[in-house]
This record gives C-alpha cells, sequence and structure tokens, in this order.
C-alpha cells in the first residue's frame, strides 16, 4: 500500500475512533509501529493532526478546512445565482462566476444576457489569470508567492490587448487594488469588454470572482460606476457568506477614480 493510502487509512481511523496512541493506531491498522509514527509526524507537519495533552493523536483543524472550501465551492454557485440573474437583466450582459483552481480560473456558472455579442466561456472552462477581468481581479489578491508564479509564465497572448509582460501585469494589478475591480479591455475576445469583483473567504483570500462582459466598452469612470456598484455589493453579500469581515470594498493604495 502507498504511503498516500496508509495516511488516508490513519485519518480515517482518527475521524471514526477519537484521539487514539500510537501503538493503538499501530496495532488496529497491522503497520510497524515506526511507520504509524511517521505518519502521525507527517501529518502533523501539515496540521492533519495534533498532540492531545494525554500524549494521544487527534484529526486537526486543517481537515476542516480543507472540507469547508470544497462545500463553499460547491455552494457558491447558489449564493450567487440570484445576484447574477439581476446584473444579467439589468446590463443585457453575461454574467459568469470564476472560481480560483491553483494559479487558474474555471467558470463555474453563467447568466447570459440578451446581447448578440458576448464573451461566452462554457463551464468547466479554465483560463489563465493574467488575461481577463476575472483572471485579474482574483490574481490581484493573491500572496506574492502565487502571483510570482503567474509572472513567470508563460503569459500568452490571447488578443493584441493581451497583458504578457509582468512589469505591466504588476502595475495592472496595483490599479486594481486601487479602485476595487478589474476590467477587461479587448485582452481574450477583440470587441469584447469585461469588469470584475472578487470574492473573499473568511481568510481574507480571494476564492471567486463575478464579472460582467458583453459588447459595450467599459473604462474606469464615473459611467462605469453603476455596474460597479452592483458588483461590489453583490460580491460583499457573498463574501459576508463566506465569513470575510475585513473593510469593504477591499481598496489598497490610492482611492479609486470616480469621474
Amino acid at each position: 500500500m502507498s504511503s498516500i493510502g496508509r495516511s488516508l487509512r490513519v485519518m480515517d481511523l482518527l475521524a471514526r475512533r477519537g484521539s487514539m496512541g500510537v501503538r493503538a493506531v499501530a496495532q488496529t491498522l497491522k503497520l510497524p509501529l515506526g511507520s504509524a509514527h511517521r505518519i502521525l509526524l507527517d501529518l502533523a507537519e501539515e496540521s492533519v493532526v495534533e498532540r492531545t495533552p494525554d500524549g494521544e493523536w487527534e484529526l486537526s483543524y486543517r481537515l476542516l478546512e480543507i472540507s469547508g472550501l470544497q462545500l463553499d465551492r460547491i455552494d457558491l454557485p447558489r449564493l450567487v445565482r440570484p445576484y447574477a440573474e439581476k446584473m444579467a437583466a439589468i446590463t443585457g450582459e453575461t454574467v459568469n462566476l470564476n472560481a480560483l483552481t491553483g494559479i487558474n480560473g474555471v467558470c463555474i456558472d453563467k447568466v447570459r444576457g440578451n446581447e448578440g455579442m458576448q464573451l461566452d466561456w462554457r463551464i468547466g472552462s479554465r483560463g489563465p489569470l493574467h488575461a481577463g477581468g476575472a483572471g485579474k481581479a482574483l490574481l490581484a489578491y493573491l500572496s506574492e508567492a502565487d502571483q510570482e508564479r503567474v509572472f513567470a509564465g508563460p503569459m500568452l497572448p490571447f488578443t493584441e490587448k493581451t497583458i504578457t509582460t509582468p512589469k505591466a501585469l504588476k502595475a495592472e494589478l496595483i490599479r486594481i487594488r486601487a479602485r476595487g475591480y478589474s476590467l477587461d479591455n479587448q485582452e481574450v475576445v477583440m470587441g469584447v469588454w469585461c469588469v470584475a469583483v472578487p470574492i473573499f473567504d473568511r481568510a481574507g483570500r480571494p476564492v471567486a470572482a463575478i464579472s460582467i462582459t458583453g459588447p459595450a466598452e467599459k473604462r474606469e469612470g464615473a459611467e462605469i460606476e453603476p455596474t460597479v456598484l452592483m458588483l461590489t455589493e453583490a460580491c460583499a453579500q457573498v463574501s459576508r457568506r463566506f465569513g470575510f469581515g475585513g473593510e469593504w470594498p477591499r481598496l489598497e493604495g490610492p482611492k479609486r477614480k470616480t469621474a
């Protein structure tokens, strides 16, 4: 049996039985004592198990955190759908919900508007974070380490408008954090513009983004403020449901321009 398989058996045992000593774990699973001890130490390094005051081993918070994130992702389309339907009806454009997975975004739901020309990603489609409104909205609030993974590329172009250099992308992320939303100026499809706002979890991490996408040109300023306000209010409500308790909108740097 692989080490992963034995680790899963240990976690399953502790979930079923509660705290146990290393000898009891080894005997129950018919593992060598040294192997059981090594597995428990490895799991402890990842905060999956921890020692009790009595010296036994029990499951820690890590699995709850992982399962909670998965449940949040499953529940996310249901939470966002009423807001998406309202925004699509008002704007006539497509509202997309993109979730973060690794250093990519994946479309997990969408509501089409009534405009003819729209950026219509298939549900389940993955996209890089360096291009498009939702991708950049997520990227702007990721950790520096994750951002560096994106900067390391390749950052391939979709159109002549796609940002493909780390220097230009870093400057764009500063602007996004300063105003609280991202803009896609025909970066993925020529003739299609997008505005997006991120959704945060209880730890302040970006987990998803809602975007409004279509043929209407979107530029920073007073004209786009009603659209930004709709997105900001929707993402605020969903982020609160995810446990985010920080200041909203989440702005960093110079204040957002309004004209």
